[in-house]
């Protein structure tokens, strides 16, 4: 988005190979959590309905090709106001602390911004950035999943 924020679900486009990537990573028994930083509520852009209706249009697209969200975890504070807002690692340590089964170092967060990555290679965790410019969603999920 121009502003860099999707503020609807009709605004929501997923990037090449992203809901095959999610589709392998189900059918393959991982789990799948997203972990987002959603500003445009501070900013007063959305409230948590207009972001509710999103997250419903990412799992139905993700579905579509069989791919599915076990969680979705939201920062939608303003930048310097919380510990959760990427690239802090609040967001990873409270999905970390969900999921108490879950070894930081069997985790793979994939993002696109090096800020999604920071915080997950802080925590022990394996980072794998998508394009552009780096590889798609597909060749990093393969990647991910023959190791």
């Amino acid at each position: 988005m121009p502003d860099g924020y999707v503020t609807r679900p009709d605004e929501l486009q997923l990037l090449p190979g992203a809901s095959e990537a999610v589709a392998a990573l189900t059918a393959a028994g991982c789990r799948t959590v997203v972990v987002t930083n959603q500003r445009g509520i501070a900013r007063g852009l959305m409230d948590r309905t207009d972001l509710l209706a999103v997250h419903a249009r990412l799992r139905e697209l993700l579905a579509a090709d069989g791919g599915r969200i076990d969680a979705i975890a939201v920062c939608p504070h303003e930048r310097g106001a919380c510990r959760c807002r990427k690239p802090l690692d609040g967001l990873l340590v409270e999905a970390l602390r969900r999921a108490p089964w879950a070894d930081p170092a069997r985790c793979v967060v994939v993002g696109d911004m090096p800020s999604d990555l920071e915080p997950a290679i802080g925590l022990g965790m394996r980072a794998e950035r998508v394009g552009p410019p780096g590889p798609d969603a597909g060749a990093v999920v393969a990647r991910i999943l023959a190791t």
